[in-house]
């Protein structure tokens, strides 16, 4: 396996920046998930790292190596895409060896190779099948296959489970961390999803507008978001933010207040007295109950209640007009219309510019 390191590294199309300056190294046998918005640039920036897209500006270094110049196949990379790209015409095996079989790799060497991917993923009894006789998980499989037989340094995974519903494709997480587990590979991930990226990466890389907003462990990023994209980006539901106004300052906390919260001290930097900001407030964080003895609070009229079994999502709008969603682990009897109290733990909220 190898370890990657990106310097300074950046892509224009004409007078667009799309990747506009990343830095980020990556260890031997990494999971590392690139993840944000469509248009965030991390579809281009891991077809960069694969050489499908030329680098603009800065340095790539696949195993110490200097690869921007390098083609696609003297990389020591494999892809996997979100298209399975398989064919037809030939069968399970035939399609997982045939990049050995076009570098001329021993029928011996490739018959160990492909027989050995088949038992990682458990597709022995499929090595006969047209890729028409498989399921939609059966068929990213083989293609997930193709690529290990090449033993690369890195692999590449762009959206590989966008196609699969619902069910499957937690399925295939759990198969590609069992994977990465048995191989010891340095992957990386590209997905918008951001539950795929929490519950597969060993790090989380967060972009937005072709840049690294910030690197982390899933609950790192969870627990310590940098800033207001990253808190929102993060988390399902979604983080709530609240518009707040700061009565003053002591040292690295801030005291904070609006017409639907009391005065309440949060962890904060880089604050004045008298200045703007975001009260951010993850939904699993709210309890069900009224203020007292200067608890901190928020309440509302009830605009949604989605009973989950395991969850129950409760959607109020506060006195301001602002939309705010607990997420609570118990099925409270709660209705449309009838207005709600919650509690929430100050230490555990932040505040963003």
């Amino acid at each position: 396996m190898a370890s990657l390191s990106l310097t300074g590294l950046k892509k224009s199309f004409g007078a667009v920046d799309v990747i506009k300056g990343v830095d980020l190294e990556v260890k031997d046998g990494e999971f590392v998930v690139f993840v944000g918005p469509s248009g965030c640039g991390k579809s281009t920036l891991l077809r960069m790292i694969a050489g499908l897209e030329d680098i603009s500006d800065g340095k790539l270094f696949i195993g110490g190596r200097l690869c921007n110049e390098l083609q696609p196949r003297e990389r020591e990379i494999a892809m996997v895409f979100q298209s399975y790209a398989l064919y037809p015409h030939m069968s399970v095996y035939e399609n997982m060896g045939f990049g050995l079989s076009l570098n001329k790799t021993p029928k011996a060497e490739l018959d160990v190779r492909v027989r050995e991917a088949a038992r990682i993923l458990k597709m022995e009894h499929l090595l006969d099948r047209k890729p028409s006789q498989l399921s939609g998980g059966q068929r990213q499989r083989v293609a997930i296959g193709r690529a290990i037989v090449r033993k690369p340094g890195v692999f590449l995974f762009d959206e590989p489970l966008s196609n699969l519903d619902a069910a499957l494709r937690v399925d295939m997480r759990m198969e590609l961390a069992k994977l990465h587990r048995e191989l010891g590979a340095t992957m990386i991930y590209v997905t918008h999803d951001q539950i795929e990226a929490m519950t597969l990466a060993d790090k989380i890389v967060v972009l937005d507008g072709g840049l690294v907003q910030q690197v982390g462990s899933p609950m790192e990023l969870y627990k310590n978001p940098v800033n207001k994209f990253v808190a929102g980006f993060i988390g399902a539901p979604k983080m709530n933010f609240l518009k707040v106004a700061v009565q003053s300052v002591d040292g690295d906390v801030a005291t904070v207040a609006s017409d639907a919260i009391a005065p309440v001290a949060v962890r904060s930097k880089g604050f004045s007295a008298g200045s703007a900001a975001w009260l951010a407030i993850r939904p699993q964080y709210l309890k069900p109950g009224k203020a007292a003895n200067g608890e901190a609070g928020v309440g509302g009229k009830i605009g949604l209640v989605e009973r989950l079994g395991t969850e129950t999502i409760v959607a109020v709008e506060t006195s301001g007009g602002e939309r705010v969603v607990a997420s609570i682990p118990v099925d409270v009897e709660l209705a449309f219309g009838d207005h709600a109290e919650f509690l929430f733990d100050p230490g555990a909220a932040h505040l963003f510019q």
